[in-house]
């Protein structure tokens, strides 16, 4: 299994800066991979009593048998992860409100790429950080998978988002989230987040740029793209037009089902 090294952050300590209502419905922050993840976690846990938080482990399905502590209570939890739709994962999370966040296809696949080249990622693909292929090379390992080691961006696309469209949750797209923090003081902003909170059964509090704006800071990310370490630049800021075209004939529909256009 991968590892993946990130320093720990000091979002409990900034949490208790601010007055927190108690949540009242178990909440599961789920997520593609690489999607911005972090990101939507930091802002929410701001919101939500740390003796609330279920921080154990980010929750898959490989073992989310380890961690149904996270949908039992009362009292409600905080959760989060990347978990597969199963019977297993419907069940289990079944008591809980559910936020889902994906990234555009295109963006993906990049964020993917550099995470595994960082050295902020370790495991199986290792070798892959010094071996001689190429950006391109890499791209399109990502895209269409490698045997046995790395899921192709269909499959996992599929299992960890396309599957729970349609059963109750609430979509958040990572390029509008990035969007709506560009201004929090815009009208548009803060309609985004009063709708995001309602989502997450959090009433709005009036000090919540403040919650937001330390819960989004890349300090507290290890996996933002500015804290990555490791040999990143020979990877290109966007895909070409025929990368972008391969993404489309490896998963055909998939950009316009997640509201891509």
């Amino acid at each position: 299994m991968p590892e993946i090294h990130l320093k720990p952050d000091d979002l409990n300590a900034r949490n208790a800066e601010f007055e927190q209502s108690p949540l009242e419905q178990h909440l599961f922050l789920n997520s593609v991979p690489k999607s911005g993840s972090h990101l939507l976690r930091n802002i929410i846990r701001m919101f939500v009593p740390v003796e609330q938080h279920y921080d154990r482990d980010f929750i898959q399905y490989g073992n989310l048998r380890d961690h149904l502590a996270a949908f039992d209570g009362p009292p409600a939890k905080l959760s989060w992860g990347h978990l597969f739709h199963s019977d297993v994962s419907a069940i289990a999370t079944s008591v809980a409100r559910k936020v889902l966040l994906v990234r555009d296809p295109y963006s993906w696949v990049l964020s993917k790429a550099r995470f595994m080249l960082s050295d902020e990622f370790t495991g199986e693909l290792e070798m892959l950080k010094s071996a001689p292929i190429s950006a391109d090379d890499l791209i399109s390992m990502v895209i269409f998978g490698i045997p046995r080691a790395l899921p192709a961006l269909k499959e996992i696309y599929a299992h960890n988002a396309v599957a729970w469209l349609g059963t109750g949750v609430h979509l958040v797209r990572y390029e509008e989230l990035v969007e709506a923090l560009r201004d929090l003081d815009a009208p548009a902003s803060e309609a985004y987040f009063r709708n995001l909170l309602e989502a997450c059964g959090i009433n709005m509090p009036n000090d919540w740029r403040d919650r937001v704006k330390i819960g989004a800071d890349p300090a507290n990310s290890g996996t933002a793209k500015q804290n990555l370490s490791g040999n990143l630049t020979s990877l290109p800021k966007e895909l070409t037009e025929q990368q972008r075209a391969i993404v489309d004939f490896a998963s055909p529909g998939l950009r316009a089902i997640l509201g891509y256009g």
